[in-house]
């Protein structure tokens, strides 16, 4: 099964403009990369995905659950942009905390907090205040904190903002080896650094319209013979985001 948004459209109260307008899109197996610029609609997209907005029409659908059950919530996980440190609790208790509010009884949730930690890397800093951590390490206890109820979707929004380039390929890894083990994982960015060769799918987005959808060499074939080898994703995605020609 997979996540299916069905001509769905969203707007930001009853007088804005649509963000997203008669939009389908079903998220792929594996590791997909939804690349875009700035308010393409990719953080509006991955938020009716993971059923935290509902569409204003149309639909959205996993399987036979609808997004506004507990059921869909279940098997959808979504990390927002921002992962905060809950003042006070290590790695484990805010792990364990946010699988209690997703409905997990207090010891389910204890239990299962070790072993999403070990998913991400993070058992021995288990025991580590939140406060303490770095933005990269937070960052996995978010991805923990949305595996703990053992959800088989993964959304995560522009996780990697503000890392650098060691902390961008160790959670581009990490997510890799995640979507290698039958979870299909959908991460949105705007910098095309975060292209990793082993994507099993790249989607682009401009202006709330899906322009391009296929493999990662599908992708790079878009870039004009004139650009240089070290920039061809970058003459891809301008190509499909910015109807720019190369120059």
């Amino acid at each position: 099964m997979s996540i299916e948004l069905d001509a769905v459209s969203y707007a930001y109260g009853r007088r804005s403009r649509s963000i997203l307008s008669v939009f389908s899109y079903t998220v792929p197996d594996g590791f997909t990369i939804l690349l875009g610029p700035n308010g393409a609609g990719k953080t509006t997209a991955l938020k009716l995905a993971a059923g935290v907005h509902q569409p204003d029409q149309g639909t959205v659908r996993f399987g036979p659950l609808a997004s506004d059950s507990k059921a869909f919530r279940t098997k959808v996980a979504w990390m927002p942009q921002t992962v905060t440190a809950m003042t006070g609790l290590t790695a484990r208790e805010q792990v364990s905390y946010t699988g209690w509010l997703k409905g997990m009884s207090r010891r389910a949730a204890w239990d299962a907090s070790l072993g999403a930690l070990e998913r991400v890397r993070m058992t021995e800093h288990a025991d580590t205040r939140t406060k303490r951590l770095s933005g990269g390490q937070l960052r996995r206890v978010g991805v923990a904190s949305a595996l703990v109820h053992g959800a088989e979707v993964l959304l995560l929004d522009e996780p990697t903002a503000g890392m650098d380039p060691t902390q961008r390929r160790v959670f581009r890894d990490l997510v890799l080896g995640l979507a290698s083990r039958d979870i299909r994982v959908l991460l949105s960015t705007h910098d095309v650094a975060d292209l990793a060769e082993e994507a099993h799918h790249v989607t682009t987005l401009a202006r709330g319209t899906i322009t391009f959808s296929g493999s990662a060499a599908a992708f790079l074939a878009h870039a004009p013979d004139s650009a240089p080898a070290a920039r061809r994703a970058e003459a891809a995605y301008t190509a499909l985001t910015e109807d720019g020609a190369w120059s």
